[in-house]
């Protein structure tokens, strides 16, 4: 009888085994897995292939940086809006092949410019060449569009259907994929840059361009089966008509509750139905006019969103020099830190990140959703205190009697280019890039100032570092805390077009922020800088308490016991706006 339950044991482990990874979970995690390592190698690569093809000068990588960021901003909007209107294996599967196979016609044409950049060179005096860097700008700007519009439609939509009304698996789903978003950052760059390095450029492109084929090919095959697995996915509103046309994932408690107590829907209703016929004739001006009132109606409608303070604290935790960029990474370097160093910091970054999407899932099944953003906006800014200490503490090369504007009147006199940042999906992955940058820069300015370990205290940049590196723990769960918000609140029909505007929200603040590093570009400055960012993030969090307090009223202090769990997990879509 003992070998026989044995058996039957091991049989049920195996069969468990088996159900999870053919799960439709499991095969989304394999799909977003897939596209993010296929991202951040091509994130990464393109900013090195454009600095190496321009004779090591950062100007196409900057101007790429700004037309993908000004790119999202106006368009965020408009993608989110078509995400809405269209079915959602139609969306997924046509973003899908348009960012691929702009990978690959990318990856193509820089194996031919690098082939035959002399050539190109001497044909049509250069225009030839010109018309290729601004067709690989253009094609790469294209695949940026469709990788917003396949991270809205499986991160925002598909992820919350396949959790079904099962919020702490919604939870535990979003922490995922976040885990995976920290281990393809690091690992994706790594390998792709080792290729790159013991090959050649040529090599490099032709790797992407085939992984970006055979990628697409298995991640078009996983959508499908997901699809298949998941029949609610092919049920989806199609028109605004009211907030209870959604099946709200917002439930009275969390999955805690007994099996027989059920889930009741809020307003629970059949989707609605497209009918053609009801469609008018359009005429060309109300056609030209039509992009521009989606975006007024996409801001418009985030605005009226019961989670917008929510979604604007998240936005203005962009506006920072506080991450791994090219930007703080090329101050360390300045200041001392190796190579060797910074890329243990980045582990390390990568580590605590992960810490906090286990903190976030403690905490959301402890204290509820809303009060683990409150918990989690604290702990960041604790940690960032020692970032403002770090200001003031020897080594710190902060001089409020330079102007931060001087190293730019000093270069215009000498007549040299400014100097230009990078949006923070391509600096993060351009560090050696901005590295060189930041030190040309420094020392151009400040032919005085030593640049080494022996000269300056590894203090003041040591305490920078733990502060930032600390404070990821807070800065993730906030980030998953905000995202589900967005995913239980925002009706399906507007899903699409409520996160084009917050990734459109995220660029304009990360915009801004290397606006402001353009402006005081000098080491000096980075102090004032890092004070600034610190209070853009104080801001952010104070508009998340605001939600908050809005939301939980006198159970906003009381974050761990059983009644404002409760109260932290009801329905939020009853509040006002603002």
């Amino acid at each position: 009888m003992s070998r026989a339950a044995e058996r039957a044991s091991r049989g049920g482990c195996s069969g468990s085994c088996v159900n999870y990874f053919t799960s439709a979970k499991f095969l989304l995690y394999l799909g977003h897995a897939l596209s993010t390592w296929g991202d951040r190698m091509w994130h990464f690569a393109v900013s090195v292939f454009l600095v190496e093809l321009y004779g090591n000068s950062l100007l196409l990588t900057a101007v790429y940086g700004l037309i993908v960021a000004g790119s999202v901003l106006l368009l965020g909007a408009i993608i989110g809006d078509w995400v809405d209107k269209n079915s959602r294996l139609k969306v997924a599967q046509t973003s899908l092949v348009v960012q691929n196979v702009s990978v690959i016609l990318c990856g193509i044409i820089l194996m031919m410019v690098f082939l035959f950049k002399t050539q190109l060179l001497t044909l049509y005096s250069g225009w030839l060449l010109t018309m290729c860097y601004i067709l690989v700008i253009t094609i790469a700007n294209i695949a940026n569009l469709a990788s917003t519009a396949t991270t809205i439609t499986i991160q925002r939509d598909w992820i919350v259907v396949v959790a079904g009304e099962d919020r702490s698996k919604l939870a535990d789903m979003n922490a995922t994929i976040r885990r995976i978003d920290q281990l393809t950052n690091i690992l994706a760059p790594m390998a792709v840059g080792q290729i790159m390095t013991f090959g050649s450029p040529v090599i490099g492109c032709g790797f992407i361009s085939g992984w970006n084929l055979l990628s697409m090919c298995l991640e078009y095959l996983l959508l499908w089966k997901v699809y298949q697995k998941t029949p609610a996915l092919a049920l989806k509103a199609t028109s605004k008509i009211e907030e209870s046309e959604l099946k709200q994932l917002n439930v009275q408690k969390d999955s805690e509750l007994k099996p027989t107590e059920g889930v009741q829907l809020m307003g629970e209703k059949d989707v609605a139905v497209f009918d053609p016929q009801q469609e008018k004739e359009i005429s060309c001006s109300a056609r030209i006019a039509e992009p521009f009132i989606t975006f007024r109606d996409g801001w418009v409608a985030y605005y009226n969103q019961p989670v917008f303070l929510a979604g604007m604290g998240l936005a203005f935790l962009y506006m920072t020099v506080l991450g791994f960029d090219c930007i703080t990474t090329g101050y360390a370097y300045t200041q001392g830190l190796s190579g060797s160093v910074l890329s243990l910091l980045m582990g390390a970054s990568a580590l605590t990140g992960i810490m906090g999407t286990v903190a976030f899932t403690w905490l959301r099944r402890k204290c509820g959703l809303v009060h683990t953003g409150v918990i989690s906006g604290i702990a960041q800014l604790a940690c960032l205190v020692l970032c403002v200490i770090s200001v003031f503490m020897p080594g710190s090369p902060l001089d409020l009697t330079v102007s931060p504007f001087a190293d730019i009147h000093t270069r215009l006199l000498e007549g040299q280019s400014l100097p230009t940042a990078l949006p923070a999906d391509i600096s993060e992955t351009s560090i050696t890039t901005g590295m060189h940058n930041w030190l040309n820069r420094s020392h151009s300015g400040n032919n005085d100032l030593q640049m080494n370990s022996g000269s300056v205290p590894l203090i003041s940049v040591s305490l920078l570092f733990a502060g930032v590196i600390a404070a990821r723990v807070g800065l993730w769960s906030f980030d998953l805390t905000v995202t589900q918000l967005l995913q239980e609140n925002v009706i399906e029909s507007e899903r699409g077009i409520i996160n084009g505007v917050q990734n459109s929200m995220n660029y304009l603040l990360d915009l801004l922020h290397f606006i402001m590093v353009i402006l005081a570009p000098n080491p000096e400055a980075f102090g004032l800088l890092v004070l600034i960012s610190v209070s853009f993030v104080a801001m952010g969090h104070i508009m998340y308490f605001r939600f908050a307090q809005k939301t939980l009223g006198n159970q906003l202090f009381a974050c761990c016991s059983p009644k404002s769990k409760a109260v932290s997990e009801s329905p939020t879509c009853n509040t006002s706006p603002v």
